[in-house]
């Protein structure tokens, strides 16, 4: 072991520093679905900063979990995907965001009240059914 290596008590400790913060889950679970640009994500998490989400990125991309992929073009043209080490993580992103559904669901009678996913989902229904 180095000699300026961390010491964890549990694995999940690890775990949780490689996905600390308000989010990194939130990119992960973006990246599930494809390979994005910024933009895209700045668009997906609309609550985020351009520093934050950069800076977000770069440790993602610094623990292996993402890939930055660099188009040599004019304008330049940047896109972030899940490298393989990164899929690994999926089975667990998709536990966790049914746990919290389920936790939404039991603190809330209903997780559609508070899961912006849900509203998002509702109004979109409301706007294309028929008028009565």
């Amino acid at each position: 072991m180095e000699d300026n290596a961390k010491t964890y008590m549990l694995g999940i400790e690890a775990t949780l520093e490689v996905i600390s913060g308000k989010w990194k889950g939130i990119i992960l679970h973006h990246l599930t679905s494809g390979r994005k640009r910024t933009y895209e994500l700045r668009q997906l998490i609309p609550k985020i900063t351009q520093k934050v989400l950069t800076q977000q990125l770069r440790e993602l991309e610094k623990d292996g979990i993402i890939h930055r992929i660099i188009y040599n073009q004019v304008p330049p043209k940047v896109e972030y995907e899940l490298s393989e080490y990164g899929w690994d993580f999926k089975d667990l992103l998709d536990r966790f965001c049914l746990w919290g559904e389920d936790h939404l669901d039991r603190i809330y009678g209903d997780k559609t009240k508070v899961l912006e996913e849900y509203s998002a989902v509702e109004e979109k229904n409301a706007k294309q059914a028929p008028p009565l």
